[in-house]
């Protein structure tokens, strides 16, 4: 394969085969320079993207050149409003609404990558064990289908508690045979930048924000 000044080489995680990828510099200071790569993902599905963190991440597929098709489950109604919304960004990424179990196959065939920030946000009085019984079974339910209908995608776990959640997720995919531990992940990206900012507000700084993809940072 040719590559272009700038790019690498790397394992695709959607396709196993050597791709080109873009190394895109992070600003700021030369010692805490990073990199990320850009990989491509035609169809994305958004498990419980009608939810406080799941409908600003459908927003921010949306609007990532990366993105072919962005697919959104929830078991609420209020998925189709959110989907309809979103289909008027002006970006070609496709948008579909699916809702409740009887949907979730049309949602999740031909994925190649799930996220997954489905469940409930834990309230005041709630322990992490309180938080843990519910989110457990909707984690588990959800990588059960996607075991069924799109066994290669890679899975992002949002749903907390993510130290619970992902082990859950890995002993479902091994049970069902398509367990891959470069192709599920725990999403901690959210605690990291409440994190920057909270430090930020009590230095006094301007807090830099990285969203999702390599063109939609701050």
């Amino acid at each position: 394969m040719q590559l272009s000044a700038g790019q690498t080489t790397r394992a695709s995680a959607f396709t196993g085969q050597r791709v080109g990828v873009h190394a895109v510099a992070r600003p700021g200071a030369a010692k805490a320079r990073r990199t990320m790569p850009a990989v491509e993902a035609k169809r994305v599905a958004v498990l419980g993207a009608a939810g406080g963190i799941g409908q600003p991440l459908s927003l921010l597929l949306k609007m990532n050149k990366c993105v072919t098709e962005l697919a959104l489950f929830d078991v609420a109604p209020l998925v189709k409003g959110v989907a309809a919304d979103l289909s008027h960004c002006n970006t070609p990424v496709q948008v579909s609404a699916h809702v409740g179990d009887a949907e979730l196959e049309a949602c999740l065939k031909g994925c190649e990558l799930v996220v997954i920030p489905a469940g409930v946000p834990r309230k005041p009085g709630m322990t992490r064990d309180d938080l843990f019984n519910i989110n457990a079974g909707i984690v588990m339910n959800l990588v059960t289908a996607c075991a069924k209908y799109c066994p290669n995608a890679i899975l992002e776990i949002i749903s907390n508690p993510v130290n619970s959640t992902v082990p859950i997720a890995s002993e479902v995919l091994k049970a069902a045979g398509c367990y891959d531990p470069r192709k599920l992940l725990g999403v901690t990206t959210l605690d990291v930048v409440r994190a920057n900012t909270f430090v930020a507000q009590l230095r006094h700084e301007l807090s830099r924000v990285w969203c999702a993809g390599p063109d939609s940072c701050l």
